[in-house]
């Protein structure tokens, strides 16, 4: 792991972009000089690291006592696309302008996103873990599909919150069945792009025994900010 860049922001969290091998990432630690649990926050379907919204939850959680990561997954942020993922990605477009079915389309680029993700996650853990400033353990919060593998792969994963807006492959709705941690699932009532007896069904299906649902009114970039904090003390029983 290479850190290229750091800086301290107005409310002390020390900001520090790194790369790990091809894997362009960020790492946001509050002040404190003692070791703190670790965030994974990945966005749904792979929108860039530095996505306004997905920085700013970063940014609080951090401010709340831990160490947050983000990193750009294959094809998304400032890694390079392929010919296929702006193809499916234009398709996808045509679709939804179109008011045509898009799941199709959807499992053609995010289920094999996923398996690409979710090793360089890892690897990237494993980077992490070996740094002073953070102790473990560890959470993981934002993209469902990538959650879902990431859970029931990944030991060192203790707890998760999962955002109900993200496309979920079929493979991984069935995989929802193993995982077995403590889950927060945060679901938008009025999520134009995410059927809500589909994200009921994912939830019916996950296999924890400590399973939480907060559904707002709303749509996809609705989520209340009060759920960030919700979520910082939903992990905060888990990793702290």
């Amino acid at each position: 792991m290479h850190f290229t860049s750091e800086q301290r922001l107005d409310d002390g969290v020390l900001e520090r972009e790194f790369t790990l091998g091809e894997i362009p990432g960020t790492l946001w630690t509050p002040g404190s000089a003692a070791p703190v649990p670790l965030i994974l926050m990945a966005h749904n379907n792979g929108l860039p690291r530095r996505e306004s919204r997905l920085v700013a939850r970063a940014r609080h959680s951090a401010a709340y006592g831990y160490a947050v990561a983000a990193i750009d997954a294959p094809g998304c942020g400032d890694r390079p696309r392929s010919v296929a993922d702006e193809r499916a990605r234009a398709d996808l477009r045509r679709a939804m302008q179109a008011g045509e079915p898009v799941d199709e389309i959807f499992e053609s680029f995010i289920g094999p996103l996923v398996e690409k993700t979710v090793p360089e996650w890892q690897s990237t853990l494993d980077a992490l873990l070996t740094l002073p400033e953070i102790g473990g353990p560890v959470g993981y919060a934002g993209w469902t599909a990538v959650g879902i593998r990431l859970a029931v792969a990944e030991p060192r994963i203790a707890a998760a919150g999962f955002f109900a807006g993200g496309y979920v492959p079929r493979a991984q709705r069935e995989e929802a069945r193993q995982v077995t941690i403590p889950l927060l699932f945060l679901l938008q009532w009025d999520d134009e792009g995410n059927p809500r007896q589909r994200a009921l069904d994912l939830f019916d299906a996950f296999g924890t025994k400590e399973k939480t649902l907060h559904a707002n009114m709303g749509g996809h970039t609705g989520t209340p900010w009060f759920e960030v904090d919700d979520g910082n003390r939903f992990l905060g029983r888990h990793l702290k």
